[in-house]
């Protein structure tokens, strides 16, 4: 006889599938959702909905957003001089919440793995070329993840830069290295921009 009626199941597996989420915690989001009753349930199901349907990559940055170009590459107060590397969308929290860096971004969608396949073809760079052939660009600040894929990325990218003339720099100790940007507190991170070197 099974634990949980089909459709708990169902949704209890569906929440195990999400990144940090065990079986207890799946069970506990199952149980919250039919307790709060359909409104919440179904508000729950319309984002999640929406988000899908409305949200992609920035044609110029590839970070996520609902309108193309996105806010960072359309705003009139960013300094367009200065292009912050990262390896995923979420990186940019980090590094806002810092409220002192004004620059514009470029999202990779990975870092070099060459264990799971991922090599430079799969790193979108081509953009970030094509970006610095304006000749508006003056420094490109790599703010890879920490960790030995993200170190292999700042490497290559800077070799790859370089020779274009435009200064490299990769963001500063600060940052726990085998950790991700997205855990830093604001402190961390403003000191690890601060304290940027060149590669």
């Amino acid at each position: 006889m099974p634990d949980f009626a089909e459709p708990i199941a169902r949704l209890i597996d569906q929440f195990k599938r999400l990144p940090g989420i065990g079986q207890k915690t799946a069970q506990r989001l199952a149980f919250h959702l039919l307790r709060a009753g359909p409104e919440e349930a179904m508000a729950l199901a319309e984002a999640i909905r929406d988000a899908q349907l409305k949200i992609r990559e920035c044609s110029i940055c590839n970070n996520i957003t609902d309108t193309d170009p996105c806010f960072y590459c359309t705003s009139p107060t960013r300094n367009r001089s200065v292009i912050c590397v990262v390896e995923e969308p979420h990186n940019i929290i980090a590094i806002e919440r810092t409220r002192q860096y004004n620059g514009l971004y470029h999202v990779l969608g990975g870092a070099l793995s060459p264990l799971e396949g991922i090599g430079p073809d799969q790193l979108k760079l081509k953009g970030l070329i094509e970006r610095l052939k304006t000749g508006m660009v003056q420094e490109i600040i790599i703010a890879t993840n920490p960790t030995t894929e993200g170190e292999a990325t700042a490497v290559y990218v800077s070799k790859l830069i370089k020779p274009l003339g435009v200064r490299v720099t990769r963001i500063g100790v600060g940052i726990p290295v085998g950790s991700d940007l997205e855990y830093a507190d604001e402190i961390t991170m403003l000191k690890a921009i601060e304290g940027r070197h060149d590669l």
